[in-house]
């Protein structure tokens, strides 16, 4: 049986791997920590717990964000829309607390 080629993700090869191999199994624990913290202090990143289960969801998401973003689209999609926004006397501001109640 012949063997099957590992496959490696878009824009990875075995160099590549073998470096990022190389960088962490020579890291001292110190550096790691280091590492770490830094990744949590990031601007515009959010380090957060979800289930397992979640995660190629998330991924895709992701990855869907990166791929639009350079296009520049607007982000319509968090705004609330005008007829929500309104209240029942016609005007478009509406408290925050009554916006949020159920």
């Amino acid at each position: 049986m012949m063997a099957r080629k590992n496959r490696f993700p878009a824009g990875w090869d075995e160099d590549r791997v073998k470096a990022v191999l190389q960088h962490y199994e020579a890291q001292s624990d110190d550096e790691a920590v280091a590492e770490d913290e830094a990744a949590f202090h990031a601007r515009g990143q959010t380090v957060m717990v979800v289930p397992q289960r979640l995660v190629p969801a998330i991924t895709k998401l992701i990855t869907r964000e990166k791929t639009t973003a350079p296009r520049k689209r607007p982000n319509k999609g968090l705004q609330p829309s005008a007829s929500r926004a309104r209240n029942p006397n016609g005007s478009k501001r509406v408290a925050r607390a009554r916006r949020l109640k159920p």
